[in-house]
């Protein structure tokens, strides 16, 4: 049974929340790099517990129906051995360099989203997946550019941390910390 406060329908949360807010909460990213905002990772870490409350990903899946992980060498490895395949047969028949170098799945979905929206190969799975959607990293404000400003769009965990934080740090006003008891509605 779903909790009262669970996000039933995290795309059309993401959707209906970003026609009306998407410009404040970009402005909002572009901005807290430059704010000096002690406590911002703990405050961070625990609205990502809080969003993945509320959020199934089970019933989204959206990162792996519209993105490519960042593969590293050694998560090719692994996944080939896991499949039986060699690097090379794993990389010729999933992936390409990207422009930038960097190796992605040829295809979007994910060739291993099942219809269940489940990973078939999820104990092997990419560290870029299994780390997914990166809010609970240290280092929150490094993160902004390459990475939050992109998610908002299509990560419903990722939107909430952001509108969360927002509201939060507007209720602060112009004190400079934050605690993780700030996340706590």
């Amino acid at each position: 049974m779903a909790k009262k406060d669970t996000i039933r329908v995290p795309i059309e949360y993401m959707k209906s929340t970003l026609r009306k807010k998407k410009k404040t909460y970009v402005t909002f990213l572009r901005g807290i790099t430059h704010r000096k905002v002690r406590g911002l990772d703990s405050l961070a870490k625990a609205l990502h517990i809080q969003a993945f409350e509320k959020i199934d990903c089970l019933e989204c899946a959206n990162c792996c129906k519209t993105m490519s992980p960042t593969y590293k060498k050694a998560d090719v490895h692994r996944i080939a051995k896991y499949l039986g395949m060699s690097y090379q047969e794993y990389f010729n028949k999933y992936l390409y360099f990207d422009e930038t170098g960097d190796i992605m799945n040829k295809n979007v979905p994910c060739q291993f989203l099942k219809k269940d929206n489940k990973c078939s190969i999820y104990e092997v799975r990419p560290k870029d997946c299994s780390g997914f959607p990166h809010t609970q990293l240290k280092d929150f404000k490094l993160f902004v550019a390459g990475t939050h400003l992109q998610n908002i769009e299509y990560c419903p965990a990722t939107l909430y941390v952001v509108e969360r934080m927002h509201q939060i740090l507007l209720d602060k006003g112009k004190k400079r910390t934050v605690t993780a008891d700030d996340a706590k509605l």
